[in-house]
């Protein structure tokens, strides 16, 4: 599965070429796990945790363009080029911790479907848990197609979880000014567990182990003529598809943040922390019965979008790690078969809420596995050896770097809040 870019296209013409691997990445940017975090976080502190949607989608904008550099520069995906660049002994746990991740992402795409499901077809729950199994089927299908008509129907399902968010936002009318100040960082809010443990929920959901993976993938699905001669065009076009992608998802982001501050925040009682409750309060608050069936709509597409790419990116770690090439509907029975199981017990046992609480959980342990996939890519980015004349200059590397450094200090944040809580408790 690739597409031919000529040499002699115009800018358009190539830009056209080469839109895509952007937003099947993005669309992992948009899964039911932002949704939960993101709603948990503007019910509970209104627009005040927006800055981390902001800091998240820009540290995933650079993260990503990188993964663009790996895999034109090199031919490699990071997987392949962690199996051949790093100590022998780093494989396995690297690869292990990479699958852990996609099940994690999976986790959340299930359980967003069947939540979405349930509100709109009146499906139980745990029937909505089991049918997602069968998306294994439509995933074949899409493939099947080619790597063309895959990304129309990512890029047609983005566009309707944005066109969604849009109607949401003019019928709420929230107030801008406070939205603007929600951009201003606030590092002394993080003396407050609870918020430290939704910024690292942000932070997993937006910016996913998996999608670096899949990223450096992506980009050599496109052949250009010329192949060596052009590889600064293809760097710079691939770079301009991810930067448009991940503004989108970004606005998807803000707009889901922003609709529970403005819907949720400052109500008597709890803050709104579930999906369910959230589509169920959107009609008496915004007056029309619209806002929850697109509510509804948005979450069912953004579920089914983003498993895609979950299947996708399990093929190239288990094939870049271990040399293993499943067949297509092998590996996602093998990664649905693994998210399901947390899934039924938990709908079982704890039902709706024990279900939003996963979601959750779920990003907060991507945000865990992170580093584990932006250390090594930012340290291959920078080796003469591997890259070439594509090298990452020493700015973008600091950046990579400085990047990494607040990864692991949010995660060790959050798991000294968590240990310290638990002592207590």
């Amino acid at each position: 599965m690739s597409v031919w870019v000529p040499a002699e296209g115009s800018g358009l013409t190539t830009f056209l070429r080469v839109l895509g691997p952007g937003y099947l990445v993005a669309v992992g940017y948009m899964d039911p796990g932002n949704w939960a975090t993101d709603l948990a976080a503007g019910s509970s502190y209104g627009f005040q945790l927006l800055w981390v949607v902001a800091l998240s989608s820009l540290m995933a904008m650079l993260l990503q363009s990188l993964c663009c550099r790996l895999g034109i520069a090199s031919g490699l995906d990071l997987a392949q080029a962690c199996a051949r660049e790093l100590p022998a002994r780093l494989r396995l746990p690297l690869w292990l911790l990479a699958e852990l991740a996609i099940v994690a992402c999976d986790i959340a795409e299930l359980v967003g479907s069947a939540i979405a499901l349930h509100l709109l077809l009146a499906l139980p729950l745990p029937w909505g848990v089991a049918l997602t199994a069968l998306d294994t089927l439509l995933l074949l299908l899409l493939q099947q197609w080619g790597v063309r008509r895959l990304e129309a129907v990512v890029i047609a399902l983005v566009a309707l979880i944005g066109a969604c968010f849009a109607v949401e936002l003019i019928l709420l009318q929230p107030p801008w000014g406070e939205v603007a100040q929600g951009l201003i960082p606030q590092l002394n809010s993080f003396g407050d567990g609870r918020r430290l443990f939704l910024a690292a929920g942000i932070l997993g959901a937006t910016v996913m182990p998996h999608n670096l993976y899949l990223h450096s993938a992506l980009v050599k699905t496109r052949r250009w003529e010329g192949e060596h001669q052009a590889r600064h065009q293809a760097l710079w076009f691939s770079t301009l598809d991810t930067m448009v992608a991940l503004a989108l998802a970004f606005v998807v982001n803000a707009a889901i943040l922003v609709l529970a501050g403005g819907s949720f925040h400052g109500r008597s009682g709890a803050p709104v922390a579930d999906l369910s409750q959230a589509y169920h309060l959107l009609t008496p608050i915004l007056g029309t019965s619209i806002a929850s069936l697109l509510f509804g709509v948005a979450l069912l597409a953004a579920g089914q979008s983003s498993t895609l790419t979950a299947t996708m990116a399990g093929q190239v770690v288990m094939e870049g790690f271990l040399q293993i090439r499943l067949p297509p509907w092998q590996r996602r029975l093998l990664t649905r078969a693994l998210a399901l199981i947390p899934a039924m017990v938990t709908v079982i046992l704890l039902g709706d809420q024990g279900i939003n609480q996963l979601l959750v959980l779920s990003q907060v342990l991507l945000s865990l596995q992170l580093p584990f996939a932006a250390i090594p890519l930012v340290w291959l980015c920078g080796r003469p050896e591997l890259m070439g004349d594509l090298v990452a200059p020493r700015y973008l590397q600091a950046l990579g770097w400085s990047c990494a450094a607040v990864i692991v200090v949010i995660n060790a944040g959050l798991i000294f809040s968590s240990a310290a809580a638990w002592l207590q408790g």
